[in-house]
């Protein structure tokens, strides 16, 4: 396929999908000019979908909107460059987006997540991770290395963090003109770590799309405190086109609305409550769940705790 191909592939898809039409009809300009100008003739799939990438960002910033290069071919499923099988393998070899979970000295929870895939894929993992931290005094969720996810299992993991039922995100649709709210479960399996204890959540700039949903979650929500440092600012949930053998395109066909701002992070990322370098993001956070730890006494069965907290405490200073 030519580049002249591809480029009305990519305008098709962007005026039959993206959740910003005029938009869309600006960067259908943008590219057919360009194209016409011939900043893409001559280019090896890498470097014309870097290109094109470049240009699609150009107008409004949108990181979610890019042309993506694949040195395997792509499959295909009624016109998305995915392939739920593979999908499914793909989260196994990768322990279900769960790279720690873990208790820490002074029995504070640590959860490291690198992708969020959906329940159905990785609901059981998320569950054991989240039940064998349920009974931690405080937990750190570490989403610095997060790339986003599927927003239910965003609302899966708040779910153990919440009591009752509690509304926490909307996503626009573009698709039949509709908004979706957003709740968490009333029913988890296995044991909720509670509403009550505290939670930080570690982010950074490679923090983006549904790792953001949570940490603006939870942050709007008065549930947890966000430690680090600014987040990509990916807030417009995508979809996956095929293009060409080697290329995709991802194309933003909703927006999320957050029932207490009535807005999102898109452009801005997720601002911190305590503002530190990224690499400094878990000693501070840990530091303040010892300093809560330290709290909860330190007789009878929780000496040891407190022994505990107080020396990880003293080697963090």
């Amino acid at each position: 396929m030519d580049e002249r191909a591809r480029i009305d592939d990519v305008c098709r898809r962007l005026q039959d999908h993206y959740v910003f039409p005029d938009v869309a009809d600006k960067l259908t300009v943008l590219l057919r000019a360009r194209l016409s100008d011939g900043a893409y003739a001559g280019l090896d799939d890498q470097a014309f979908a870097a290109a094109v990438t470049g240009d699609l960002q150009s107008v409004n910033g949108d990181k979610h909107l890019r042309l993506r290069h694949h040195v395997d071919p792509l499959p295909e499923v009624d016109g998305e460059s995915y392939d739920p099988e593979e999908f499914r393998r793909e989260a196994e070899l990768n322990c279900h987006g769960i790279a720690s979970a873990r208790r820490l000295a002074g029995n504070v929870g640590y959860l490291e997540t690198k992708l969020f895939y959906e329940p159905d894929i990785a609901g059981d993992a998320l569950s054991a991770a989240m039940t064998l931290l349920a009974t931690t005094d405080a937990l750190l969720i570490d989403v610095r290395e997060n790339r986003g996810g599927d927003p239910s299992a965003v609302a899966l993991l708040i779910s153990y963090l919440v009591g009752e039922p509690v509304h926490f995100n909307s996503i626009y649709l573009r698709d039949g003109d509709v908004t979706n709210q957003l709740w968490t479960q009333p029913y988890v399996p296995g044991r909720k770590f509670g509403a009550d204890k505290p939670v930080w959540v570690l982010t950074g700039p490679t923090t983006f799309s549904g790792a953001e949903d949570l940490s603006y979650s939870l942050q709007q929500l008065g549930r947890a405190k966000t430690v680090g440092a600014v987040t990509g600012g990916g807030a417009n949930p995508r979809k996956q086109f095929t293009v060409d053998t080697h290329l995709d395109v991802t194309v933003p066909g909703g927006r999320a609305v957050n029932p207490v701002t009535g807005t999102n992070w898109e452009g801005v990322g997720v601002q911190p409550d305590i503002a530190v370098d990224v690499e400094d993001a878990f000693d501070t956070a840990y530091a303040l769940a010892l300093a809560h730890v330290l709290t909860l006494g330190d007789t009878g069965l929780r000496r040891q705790v407190a022994d505990e907290a107080r020396l990880t405490l003293a080697s963090l200073g």
